[in-house]
């Protein structure tokens, strides 16, 4: 495991990180076999208004680091925050605001209700707080800022690939979380749909959001502030 670290121009390396990672182990048991070691004390500190990339080929445990960063794993040991907040020492419906809160997720498939609108499927994580006008208005300032401004009525099943991972972003985004992850955004993608999704990426992080990305995609890799290379 091998990491880089850049200075990010704009971010304050000395606020609270948005994620952090302390000390953190993840070891999956295996029958009649010691156990399958990913990481061991493993730091991670990711400030606001930065993008970090967990790099490595298929089976280096990239994603099994994301799924403990956005708290859907429990490491074998050590700690998770989020904006200061250790999510061990939370409730399940503490857990659950939290990461309303603070973490939003994007999936390899980017997943999408097709038969509903873009604007619709934007709008999700507000139905549990009651979708307001504020939530309608920022919906529609994502899709603009991501592209996607003049195709809020259309379902969703007409997107492309690289609009899906788009829109899913603008969802991710929609309850302003203090940070997201994104597990191989632009692994189906051809490169021009990839370029569009990482510039996306860029726009995020220059709005103060943190980004955690899992992706072995070099043009990612490139365009992350830092880099976890696992092997």
């Amino acid at each position: 495991m091998t990491t880089k670290h850049v200075q990010t121009l704009g971010a304050s390396h000395d606020a609270v990180p948005a994620v952090a990672l302390t000390g953190v182990s993840i070891e999956f048991p295996r029958h009649h076999e010691d156990p399958l070691t990913i990481v061991r004390g493993f730091d991670l500190r990711i400030p606001p208004g930065t993008m970090h990339c967990l790099a490595g080929r298929s089976g280096s445990g990239k994603t099994s680091v994301l799924r403990v960063a956005v708290g859907t794993l429990t490491p074998t040991a050590g700690t998770v925050q989020w904006a200061g907040t250790p999510i061990h020492t939370l409730a399940p419906k503490q857990l659950a605001n939290a990461r309303r809160a603070h973490m939003g997720y994007v999936d390899q498939k980017a997943t999408v209700i097709e038969e509903l609108t873009v604007l619709d499927n934007v709008l999700l994580p507000a139905i549990p707080l009651k979708i307001a006008e504020a939530h309608i208005n920022r919906a529609h300032a994502l899709l603009a800022t991501l592209g996607l401004g003049d195709r809020a009525k259309q379902r969703a099943k007409t997107l492309s690939g690289g609009e899906r991972q788009r829109l899913a972003i603008a969802r991710a985004l929609l309850v302003k979380p203090t940070a997201i992850a994104l597990d191989e955004p632009t692994a189906s993608l051809d490169a021009k749909a990839a370029l569009t999704v990482i510039d996306a990426l860029h726009t995020i992080t220059r709005e103060g959001t943190a980004i955690i990305v899992a992706s072995h995609d070099s043009s990612v890799i490139s365009a992350a502030h830092t880099v976890t290379h696992l092997s």
